[in-house]
């Protein structure tokens, strides 16, 4: 057998890691980087005048919350469907299955259409509202509607993988124990989805902050109301203001950063103390 003139060292190992640094810097780190020189263009000070225009700011906060809202919706029902899809037999259950995916499948201006004709004043659903003086498109309430039906497949898949692998035998003897389904599910199952819950979440998180297509068509884009950030962006760019589309990019995408990186900062704690209690 020929040995290895390095061992622990995989032959092609050099120009792997040479091919991955070079796509991820012209996929990744160079846009980002001129996109971060590009908003320098207009100072420190122009910077923070930009993202505190009016405008600007009820788009960030609302871009924020409806995210964070459609997160906790979906860490929610996301749970409760890929623990029916793991638990249970039921006919269509393939069919279900795949449907959870369909988020990732159309088009985001396919999804956004569909939204709008369901729950607009004269849509399917909306009508029955209507008379109610309950509006849900073209308000808040649309945006993060579009949000979860957009971003469910990130919890769904982060959450089932880790159901499948836990045996069902250690809910049965939580419930021979005495333990109701709450209990179960908050002392046996909780403890071990929970860092695949905060990976879904942070990806769902970032998706949903940058969303565009599937929103605009049920939001109405009414300022101050219901407009959100990537339509600000998209705006200025029209405007031929490269420079404050640019530092609010910039702004979204330190804001995504540093919720992702509390994200995986719980992840690794929990993961280190999971393993030390091991």
């Amino acid at each position: 057998m020929l040995a290895l003139k390095t061992p622990g060292v995989l032959p092609g190992f050099k120009l792997s890691l040479g091919l991955t640094v070079l796509c991820l810097s012209l996929l990744v780190v160079l846009p980002f980087a001129m996109m971060a020189a590009k908003a320098a263009e207009i100072g420190w000070g122009g910077f923070w005048n930009t993202i505190a225009e009016p405008n600007v700011l009820a788009a960030v906060w609302l871009s924020l919350r409806m995210s964070f809202y459609a997160m906790l919706t979906n860490v929610v029902f996301g749970t409760l469907v890929a623990w029916v899809l793991v638990r249970y037999e039921f006919p269509g259950k393939g069919l279900a299955n795949a449907l959870v995916d369909l988020p990732f499948a159309l088009p985001t201006a396919v999804t956004g259409i569909a939204l709008a004709t369901l729950y607009a004043p004269n849509g399917w659903i909306g009508r029955f509202f209507e008379p109610l003086g309950i509006k849900i498109a073209f308000t808040p309430v649309g945006i993060w509607i579009a949000l979860v039906v957009v971003s469910l497949p990130f919890i769904v898949r982060a959450v089932q993988p880790v159901l499948e692998e836990l045996s069902g035998e250690y809910e049965e003897a939580a419930a021979t124990l005495g333990a109701n389904r709450f209990t179960t599910f908050r002392r046996v199952l909780l403890p071990e989805i929970t860092p695949a819950l905060l990976t879904g979440a942070g990806m769902m998180f970032a998706r949903a902050t940058g969303e565009y297509g599937s929103v605009i068509f049920i939001a109405g884009n009414i300022p101050m109301v219901s407009e959100i950030l990537p339509l600000i962006i998209t705006g200025k760019l029209e405007q031929f203001d490269v420079q404050g589309a640019s530092a609010v990019a910039l702004f979204m995408l330190l804001v995504s950063f540093v919720i992702l990186f509390a994200l995986n900062v719980m992840q690794w704690a929990l993961g280190r103390r999971s393993g030390a209690k091991g």
